[in-house]
């Protein structure tokens, strides 16, 4: 007992004398030789205005954990990378269980992860639009109650929220200005979930302004509060994918865990594919809206993005729960457990999809090819034609009230402005900064005068045509899934309310990623994850981003 005394004793001394590190500062620069150069892209919404936020002041953000960090080196951060970069939630855990990591050094981490990067003008990628100023103690309150089993669980483990999803302590901006003093709300319910679960919110990620409902061709991933969100992939080069662009960015980069997203119609799948991470779009009615910025209350979900499989059932299985304000979800369902029979899952005898057109795609094609070689049988076929007419209305008028609903029921109460009109107005006191690249599309909310009932048909007829998509294939072929790229139907998949599966699936010669997407059935997750593991082990394609590893 003495030897354990001396040495628990000299392990404080070393800790005490530990040496303080000096302060990092984010330092803004003149950007205006890079703007330049980016207008000869030969995307035309990759010609940005702007790069760098014009209100956030990640200085401020950080000061809560200056004190801790000066004690965390370089030393440290490289000791505990093996147990964090690249590993998986169940990983990550053991090492817990085994005392080489605890919750407060897995936050330390991340913190000092993304200073590291975001505080260095070459490389940061304006992922992140806040961080949580409790989270260090409520990562030591986890260490101290941590229970015997978290092998399979979010317990302890710091995870991104994008930010139009309520978070106690935090602003819930959705990327506007208009909301930027939105801070003093309830969680929304999936983060209660996350909560109860025992995870730990570390912050928010930036996003497509309003959800990228907002400009009219406008780049992807920029906001007023966050700036523009960077590709780690090809920073300037690539795309982010929208709208949740920061979620797919920080979870490609390693600076969380995982990370939740939103979509509405790709906004979970398109930076999933574009940043070569596991993003999960469930049936409209899987997982609770309230408290989250809407869009439509139509086509609106949540969702998990991760860097594998097993964490995005793991992370799915954290957010589930019944909702009774939203009435969109599925009463009495039966718990569903994500992770059954998971990693025995296989390809072999599951019967896929294929739209030949997509075949033109060498990546798609040699992955189909992969996938038939596993034992999967692969049907060619040629979908319907189908055009998504009245689209645009439908979002129109679902945001013209869902969105003064969220103002009136769920948003801070010192928040004045409660309709899209408003929105508008208080943006054009400057729109310089608050809106640089305009705001075509909530003007055109405002000008949109469909009625109500021409709306109805508009909504019912869309569900027909994406379910027409989907569903004659499946019937006629017996499929188990539609394998499609990114986000290419993801439009359709919204509509019919199939949820989505997008795994990396390689990258292109230009070392862009992309991802297949698996499309089945509403409510069938649980099969997505099953095909969507076994496509993984398959290929094991997914690489760290070079310049952050």
């Amino acid at each position: 007992m003495k030897k354990v005394l001396i040495i628990l004793g000299l392990l404080f001394l070393i800790s005490s004398c530990k040496k303080k590190e000096a302060p990092v500062l984010f330092t803004p620069y003149d950007e205006t030789s890079e703007i330049a150069k980016q207008q000869s892209h030969e995307i035309e919404r990759m010609r940005f205005k702007l790069i760098q936020s014009k209100y956030l002041d990640m200085n401020a953000i950080f000061k809560p954990f200056e004190e801790e960090l000066s004690y965390f080196s370089e030393t440290d951060y490289e000791n505990l990378k093996p147990y964090i970069v690249e590993r998986d939630i169940p990983f990550i855990q053991t090492s817990v269980k085994n005392r080489i990591l605890s919750y407060e050094k897995i936050v330390l981490f991340y913190l000092y992860r993304i200073r590291k990067y975001e505080s260095n003008n070459d490389l940061a990628l304006h992922s992140i639009i806040a961080l949580n100023p409790e989270i260090l103690e409520e990562a030591r309150e986890k260490d101290k109650n941590r229970p015997d089993d978290i092998s399979n669980t979010v317990y302890g483990l710091p995870i991104l929220l994008k930010d139009n999803i309520n978070t106690k302590g935090m602003p819930t901006t959705a990327g506007a200005f208009a909301l930027m003093e939105n801070a003093n709300t309830a969680d929304a319910f999936i983060v209660k979930r996350l909560k109860e679960n025992g995870a730990l919110i570390l912050g928010k990620t930036n996003l497509s302004e309003w959800a990228y409902f907002f400009c009219e061709d406008c780049p992807v991933g920029y906001s007023a509060m966050g700036g523009q969100t960077l590709n780690p992939y090809g920073r300037k080069i690539f795309e982010t994918g929208g709208s949740s662009s920061g979620s797919g960015v920080s979870v490609a980069t390693n600076f969380a865990v995982a990370a939740v997203g939103t979509e509405t119609s790709g906004s979970i799948l398109s930076p999933s594919g574009k940043n070569s991470v596991v993003g999960l779009k469930p049936t409209v009615g899987l997982l609770s809206r309230t408290g989250i910025v809407p869009i439509s209350s139509t086509l609106d979900t949540p969702g998990p993005m991760t860097k594998s499989v097993l964490d995005n059932a793991i992370l799915l299985s954290a957010m589930t729960g019944e909702d009774v304000e939203d009435s969109a979800m599925k009463t009495n369902s039966p718990h569903i457990d994500y992770l059954d029979e998971l990693t025995s899952a296989s390809l072999k005898g599951k019967r896929f999809g294929v739209i030949k057109s997509l075949l033109s795609d060498s990546i798609y094609a040699a992955t189909v090819d992969n996938i038939k070689k596993a034992g999967a049988k692969i049907i060619e076929f040629e979908p319907p034609q189908i055009k998504l007419e009245g689209f645009l209305t439908l979002l129109n008028m679902d945001m013209k009230v869902d969105l003064p609903k969220y103002l009136k029921n769920y948003a801070d109460k010192n928040i004045t402005i409660s309709s899209v009109e408003e929105v508008i107005k208080l943006n054009l006191l400057d729109s310089i900064k608050r809106a640089p690249y305009g705001q075509q599309l909530f003007e055109g909310i405002v000008k949109d005068s469909t009625s109500l009932e021409d709306f109805e048909n508009i909504k019912k007829q869309l569900n027909i045509s994406g379910i027409e998509f989907f569903e004659t294939p499946m019937d006629q072929y017996r499929l188990d899934a539609v394998l499609s790229i990114n986000n290419v139907h993801a439009g359709l998949a919204a509509v019919a309310k199939y949820p989505c599966l997008t795994v990396p699936m390689g990258y292109e010669k230009t070392g862009e990623p992309i991802g297949l997407t698996f499309i089945s059935r509403p409510f069938q997750e649980q099969k997505l994850l099953q095909l969507g593991y076994a496509f993984e082990q398959l290929t094991k394609v997914r690489k760290l981003p070079e310049n952050y590893k």
